[in-house]
């Protein structure tokens, strides 16, 4: 039997109500973005900076705090605050941008994502308002002050936090339909002491106008019912709505449009600007402010003091209906949605402790709350609009000119709203196996729109990322498919093989594409360069090899071999209902044998990847003359030979005698003139066991990844050997290279941002080996049998490897007998107070040796992953 949330999934699914049409799709920012950049040179940061934000008009979305909007982005609601000491109205969430950071881009922000459903009948926000002035200056002085060597300077650094003197604003939202969107804020002054608060209910009509020519200009206008007060928005590409609330202090009007005597030092043609709010809050001036009743920017205002731990709520009603009661039946129908909430997630993982659930609901809450609303038409951003000044020429010919037919308009799952405000294709891929855990058609069309004609390039490539569409990640979109597929049959009974077609299909494309464009050599040895794995290795491989050589890496081998047996095992599980994808199963089996022997040929070549004294991968570099040498960076890289592996069952085999023809002759025939043998232990009438190394390889492998002394830590497994604590050095054209072990934030430049992947802990690689290992379990049950830890004594099959591997992840966020939670390592005396002590933060890596949370701190994409793991270990 569903539970609510399940039938407005199944009603949306079926056409019957649109219950997304709504949803928390307003970006976090909007600012320095590349969509937002017109300049020649492509300095995003600069061109559009936060001080720009509040007196300038967005051309491709909007962005504020614990928004929400329509899926077009067409009208906007969000929050802005102000405590009487900021210098400007709080309408948008403030960090440093790259060049700033000691680190890399970061926000300078306390706010968390407590609640989301699936259809976005419920959600909840909590943001932290400090009554102190916000040291906008001084997180820029003091984190331009420090090296990479020294620790980021975060906001509750600087002490504006201290004494509980701040404000709890949580912001929730409940559907009475699907365009009938109930809205609560609710304010606790946190100190004892009182302290002045003003709120203004942002109502934002993006502005299109300016930029391209509109039917007609949308409007907000007041609307009186006997003594109270609404607004009517007439919007020609949503309709209309009416917006409820309850007395206000004062209605404020304004245009959504650039104050160009502010940013430009132009004249203005009317006063009524983008930032007016602002200027009338700040200064005390409400002339302008309350001179209009109709306009694109509206926000009723709600001046307060709040004494010592007083709280104020506000309710405010968005809906088409026209109501005489709008709050008659509010506080009822927000119940039932918080019930439905609890009861969805409850029904995920039943059997898990309060604790584990409390996780699992915040990390999906999270992954939630990040869709957001991304619009970027390539080819209008490089010509620019006809209303505005042309761009320089210059952009032509620069950031993504060659991708002219990319048109997205389309809500995604971002990595981190604020941090990440753009998809990237590995990165969506791994969101997406989270999402089939509580939306799986979502889950199925996100992934399915990398390979639309609007994002796939012409040739086959899939857009990276807007800094660069062109750059490479890994190819995990088929396995994203299969794990997408298998917990949707474990859910609901039935394999979606149309779902298994359509993706196939595009994939057929893309594989393609990376067979004919980085495969240089044509040896099935694979380059790739960047491959997501930012500044893992000695040299930034995405800006050509030193010397002006190749590099054969392993990880793209890897990947391409991964690839090649997902794209096999689906086209096996679409073939048990249509026959003639039977073919392509024997296609990419063939690809798979190819790559396999090319990696794990053993041959004279002292160059060779495999090291078989170390028991290692290792990338190759070949230089101009021809001659090579074996880079022995023991990472992640190398442990990904393990991820290339499938197991066919006899009663699979059984039913396609093509292809089990076709691998009794590879069997017999291609060893011949072989030393390795792809295929090994296979005797006709068992199940197949398709790995990408042997198992006497794998062995050694999998001890090396359980070792304490190397990949092995606390917490889960580290990106770079333990090893490297003494620097790994290599000459290349007489110049040294070099590469250590660092289990925290980067101290090198290599991309620039605050990612690391010299030691730290990953959450999506980390999955992936878990998954890995499962599937070894499946062919070998427990004749595998691992000491864990490695020289612990204490053995265990690979599924028991894998659930502990688990259980270290999952301790990152767990309280410990202390009542801390490892990824709060620095700020533990904040959040041990009771109202901090229960909120989560999922962030983009974790410290390699006691898991401190890292990076972007919100980044509630991939690392919702660790509600998976709860999953799989609780059912």
């Amino acid at each position: 039997m569903k539970n609510p949330e399940q039938e407005r999934l199944a009603q949306h699914q079926k056409d019957e109500k649109d219950w997304l049409k709504w949803g928390p799709y307003l970006s976090e920012r909007q600012w320095g973005t590349v969509r937002e950049d017109y300049s020649a040179g492509g300095d995003a940061w600069n061109y559009f900076p936060h001080d720009h934000a509040r007196s300038r008009t967005f051309r491709w979305g909007e962005d504020g705090i614990a928004g929400i909007s329509d899926r077009y982005c067409n009208m906007c609601f969000s929050i802005a605050l102000w405590n009487g000491k900021d210098p400007i109205l709080k309408e948008r969430l403030y960090g440093l941008t790259g060049p700033q950071g000691n680190h890399g881009e970061d926000v300078k922000e306390l706010y968390y994502y407590l609640e989301n459903t699936p259809s976005h009948s419920y959600m909840k926000y909590l943001y932290k308002y400090s009554q102190k002035a916000y040291p906008y200056e001084q997180l820029i002085e003091e984190n331009q002050k420090r090296s990479r060597e020294e620790l980021e300077y975060e906001i509750l650094d600087t002490g504006i936090f201290d004494d509980n003197t701040y404000f709890d604003v949580c912001t929730e939202y409940a559907k009475g339909d699907e365009t009938d969107i109930l809205i609560q804020i609710t304010i606790t002054n946190r100190n004892n002491q009182p302290a002045p608060i003003t709120l203004l209910p942002q109502m934002v009509i993006r502005n299109h106008w300016s930029f391209k020519e509109m039917s007609r200009k949308p409007v907000m206008a007041t609307v009186k019912n006997g003594k109270d007060t609404s607004v009517c928005i007439d919007h020609p590409y949503v309709g209309k709505y009416n917006l409820y609330f309850q007395a206000a202090d004062r209605l404020l009007f304004t245009e959504n449009e650039t104050n160009r005597e502010v940013v430009y030092n132009e004249e203005n043609q009317h006063p009524f600007k983008k930032d007016l709010f602002h200027t009338a809050v700040c200064n005390n001036d409400y002339d302008l402010a309350t001179k209009n009743n109709s306009g694109t920017k509206f926000a009723p205002q709600y001046q307060q003091i709040l004494g010592g731990g007083e709280s104020k709520t506000v309710q405010l009603r968005l809906t088409t209906a026209t109501l005489k009661e709008p709050f008659a039946d509010f506080d009822s129908i927000f119940k039932a949605r918080q019930e439905e909430c609890a009861q969805f997630y409850n029904d995920i993982a039943p059997k898990a402790s309060e604790e584990h659930k409390a996780i699992l609901k915040q990390a999906f809450a999270g992954l939630l709350w990040t869709k957001q609303y991304y619009n970027y038409e390539v080819e209008k951003w490089l010509e620019g609009d006809y209303k505005t000044t042309p761009p320089p020429k210059e952009r032509l010919t620069g950031r993504n000119n060659q991708w002219k037919t990319l048109r997205n308009h389309d809500v995604l799952s971002m990595p981190d709203a604020w941090e990440y405000p753009w998809y990237a294709a590995w990165d969506s891929a791994f969101h997406c196996v989270s999402f089939a855990s509580i939306d799986a058609n979502f889950a199925k069309e996100q992934l399915l729109l990398f390979t639309k004609e609007w994002y796939m390039s012409p040739n086959g490539q899939i857009p990276a990322y807007e800094w660069n569409f062109s750059d490479v990640n890994p190819p995990v979109q088929a396995w994203s498919a299969l794990q997408i597929y298998a917990i949707d049959k474990a859910k609901t009974g039935e394999g979606d093989i149309k779902f298994l077609k359509r993706i196939f299909n595009k994939l057929n494309l893309n594989f393609n594409w990376w067979v004919n464009r980085l495969d240089r050599n044509d040896n099935n040895v694979f380059q790739g360069g960047f491959l997501g794995l930012d500044n893992i290795g000695v040299f930034d491989r995405s800006h050509g090899v030193p010397g002006g050589g190749l590099l054969d890496q392993v990880d793209g081998t890897a990947w391409m071999a991964m690839y090649s047996l997902n794209m096999l095992e689906i086209s096996l599980r679409i073939a048990e209902h249509d026959d003639s994808y039977e073919d392509m199963a024997t296609k990419y089996f063939g690809h798979f044998v190819f790559i396999a022997e090319a990696l794990n040929k053993m041959d004279t070549d002292k160059a060779n990847t495999w090291d078989d004294i170390e028991g290692f991968f290792y990338d190759r570099l070949i230089l101009p003359d021809g001659r090579s040498t074996t880079i022995k960076v023991r990472s992640i890289a190398g442990m990904l030979s393990l991820a290339a592996v499938l197991t066919i069952k006899k009663n699979v085999l059984d039913k396609f005698p093509k292809f089990k023809a076709s691998i009794l002759w590879f069997k017999k025939y291609r060893a011949e003139n072989l030393k390795y043998e792809v295929i090994q232990e296979f005797e006709d009438g068992d199940d197949l066991l398709l790995s990408l190394v042997p198992k006497d390889r794998m062995q050694k492998l999998v001890t090396t990844l359980l070792d304490e002394k190397e990949f092995l830590s606390d917490y889960g497994i580290r990106s770079l050997s333990k090893i490297h604590e003494k620097p790994y050095k290599i000459q290349i054209d007489g110049i040294e290279y070099s590469i250590d072990y660092e289990p925290a934030e980067s101290t090198v430049s290599l991309f620039g941002g605050n990612s690391n992947w010299r030691g730290p802990i990953w959450m999506p690689m980390n999955y992936l080996f878990i998954q890995t290992l499962r599937e070894y379990q499946t062919y070998s049950g427990n004749d595998f049998l691992f000491e864990y830890p490695t020289g612990s004594t204490k053995l265990l099959n690979l599924k028991q490897v894998s659930d502990e591997l688990s259980k270290r992840l999952i301790k990152m966020f767990e309280k410990d007998s202390s009542g801390n939670r490892p990824i709060n390592k620095n700020y533990e005396k904040y959040y041990q107070d009771s109202n901090f002590k229960d909120l989560i933060l999922f962030y983009e890596y974790f410290h390699g040796e006691n898991g401190r949370g890292l990076g972007a701190a919100h980044q509630t994409g991939w690392t919702a992953l660790i509600a998976n793991l709860i999953e799989q270990l609780e059912n």
